[in-house]
């Protein structure tokens, strides 16, 4: 028996497969690849299940991730960001010389960080593949005006040691929602992503030219502006989506136009205290879980003999490091197990060195643990006193 102090991470082993499952079939009924965005879990027996379901490689968001990535032995990797630093690009080159075989892509939106990059890949060993990141006014990276896009993706072909592999967007800077106005601009940054792509064909440097989009909220929408493969033969039509494989409780589960996946994440911690009628204080915080998209959710309590409790009922009002207080409290008392589901798993698994995998019944079956380690500071300057 598997068994840890609280509060615990816990992760539903069924619904991460079922989920898995129910998105590779989704992206195979759109003639679309899976390049799942792993940022999320950071967590090997994860993403071997993903990529053996069919996805085509795994997506991260520095090169400290890429690294673990290959590290575990995958060989195909999409850095869903710029990389301008030149102790970064300098980590790229040894890798990609290290195994030439390996499939390392970026993102560039700039002629900034295409002189960056052409300062350390300077024709000599293997190319960067990378990407034209196509932002939208008041977003986050990416080329405002796609006007630009084509003078960009010159200076990249131009440059020795660098090869246009193809063209990228984000659309999840849009707000979570599914109004018309959100869904009109998730429509119009797409739009103007594939446009960018067409007009852009004919300087790739690759007879398997990406078009990516990020897809975990509005899925449905990018597939609507994919370029054909008629319009740019042997495009590779990717989506990067990630926190399709845990779901939440939350704003995923408002959001996303997959009704079949369900929620795999959970903590479970202990009530530490009931200081007056109608709340109780919970031992997980902001430490512990996720709180930048909605506060937890109250799911579910057992007795510390693990028996469940039934008519129990509260909402989170407020968190501190290490405690949750909710209010509206019934049902529940001191030492009592209480489960809360949270919204935006993105930012879950990283508190969490290791985690408790359960079966569908809520049995502890295995620990799994994450990798979020960070490159080693190297230097040689003196410490001041």
């Amino acid at each position: 028996m598997i068994s840890a102090a609280y509060p615990q991470l816990r992760l539903d082993a069924d619904a991460v497969d079922h989920n898995i499952r129910i998105m590779a079939a989704w992206c195979r009924s759109r003639d679309v690849e899976l390049a799942p965005h792993v940022k999320t879990t950071m967590s090997a027996p994860v993403i071997e299940r993903q990529l053996a379901a069919g996805a085509s490689g795994v997506t991260v968001a520095t090169v400290d991730q890429a690294q673990t990535i290959l590290s575990w032995g995958h060989g195909a990797v999409l850095i869903a960001n710029q990389v301008v630093d030149r102790f970064g690009l300098r980590r790229l080159k040894s890798l990609l010389e290290e195994d030439p075989a390996r499939e390392i892509r970026c993102f560039v939106d700039s002629p900034e960080g295409v002189i960056a990059a052409e300062q350390i890949f300077t024709g000599r060993g293997p190319a960067l593949k990378v990407l034209l990141d196509v932002g939208t006014p008041g977003g986050r990276t990416g080329i405002r005006n796609p006007e630009d896009a084509r003078q960009l993706a010159r200076l990249v072909s131009q440059a020795p040691g660098l090869s246009l592999a193809g063209v990228a967007g984000y659309e999840g800077v849009a707000p979570n929602t599914r109004s018309d106005d959100t869904i009109a601009a998730v429509d119009a940054h797409c739009r103007r992503v594939r446009d960018v792509y067409l007009d852009v064909a004919d300087l790739f440097e690759t007879d398997t030219p990406v078009y990516s989009m990020g897809g975990s909220a509005f899925p449905d929408r990018v597939v609507e502006f994919l370029p054909t493969a008629s319009a740019v033969p042997g495009t590779v039509r990717l989506l990067r989506s990630g926190c399709y494989v845990t779901h939440d409780h939350g704003a995923y589960q408002r959001v996303s136009p997959i009704p079949q996946l369900v929620p795999a994440l959970s903590i479970r911690a202990v009530v530490l205290s009931v200081p007056e009628a109608g709340t109780a204080v919970v031992g997980a915080g902001k430490r512990d879980l996720p709180y930048d998209a909605d506060l937890p959710v109250l799911l579910c309590a057992h007795s510390p003999g693990g028996s469940p409790r039934h008519d129990i009922s509260g909402h989170v009002r407020s968190l501190y490091d290490h405690h949750a207080v909710l209010t509206g409290v019934s049902g529940l008392e001191v030492a009592d197990l209480v489960d809360v589901g949270i919204s935006h798993p993105c930012s879950a698994f990283d508190r969490w060195p290791d985690y408790f995998v359960t079966d569908k019944g809520g049995e502890v079956i295995d620990v799994w643990q994450t990798d979020f380690r960070r490159a080693s500071i190297v230097g040689t300057g003196r410490a001041r006193r």
